[in-house]
């Protein structure tokens, strides 16, 4: 069972990692501002380290399992707020959120092949907190010894 996961979790970054990378480089080349740049750059980071981290899973390294761990808590968390804006997730993801307006509400939102990074110093009007629960499960499997 054990190993099943971890070939799944490293299929999912893999596969998010490389989507990613590709999408956030699509964005960089046109060299248009300073801005967007910066932000396609750390995108393209983040979504290397997560295919990096899948490969090494793949290959049932040790520092493959720690880098999975990193990255499925580098997409744990979803913030949207007026101020910052978060969220991260290479493959899948399940967030479980709450909107912050009043009455609040809690909202699922689930998709399968697919990634997304946002990262912005503004946000929505009505804010956002939430988790992906695919993420910390993904996170707990790699914690199995």
């Amino acid at each position: 069972m054990r190993n099943f996961l971890f070939r799944l979790i490293g299929i999912l970054e893999i596969a998010g990692g490389f989507y990613g990378a590709l999408t956030m480089l699509r964005r960089l080349l046109p060299l248009g501002s300073t801005h967007d740049a910066i932000l396609a750059l750390i995108g393209l980071l983040f979504y290397g380290f997560v295919l990096i981290a899948g490969v090494l899973l793949m290959e049932g390294s040790e520092r493959g399992v720690t880098l999975s761990r990193v990255a499925q808590l580098m997409q744990l968390p979803l913030i949207a707020t007026p101020v910052l804006s978060y969220a991260l997730h290479c493959g899948a993801f399940v967030n479980v959120f709450a909107t912050l307006q009043m009455p609040p509400r809690l909202g699922l939102d689930w998709h399968v092949g697919s990634q997304g990074f946002t990262l912005a110093v503004a946000g929505p009007a009505v804010s956002r907190l939430g988790i992906n629960l695919l993420a910390l499960l993904s996170w707990l499997a790699l914690r199995m010894r």
